[in-house]
């Protein structure tokens, strides 16, 4: 069974550096936050002032069309008429 939400205090990096081949690994203090619709990051920036990235999956973009009035006109389930 799939959760419908992923949450963490922290997140694990990890990266490859492409001239030397070393892979490194960092963890650092992010609010993780992922569901069918969105992944989000919040943490601070250089500044100590709140920041987020929010990236939106297929799922979440179709939904968020739809509720902006720009999806399709028609119901995607088939059972509205």
């Amino acid at each position: 069974m799939q959760p419908n939400e992923i949450r963490a205090s922290q997140i694990t990096v990890e990266v490859t550096d492409e001239t030397t081949g070393e892979t490194y690994r960092r963890t650092l203090p992010v609010d993780y936050c992922e569901t069918a619709n969105f992944l989000r990051l919040r943490g601070e920036d250089m500044n100590g002032k709140p920041s987020e990235l929010v990236f939106l999956s297929d799922t979440g973009m179709r939904r968020l069309k739809d509720l902006m009035g720009k999806g399709p006109d028609e119901d995607p389930c088939g059972t509205h008429s």
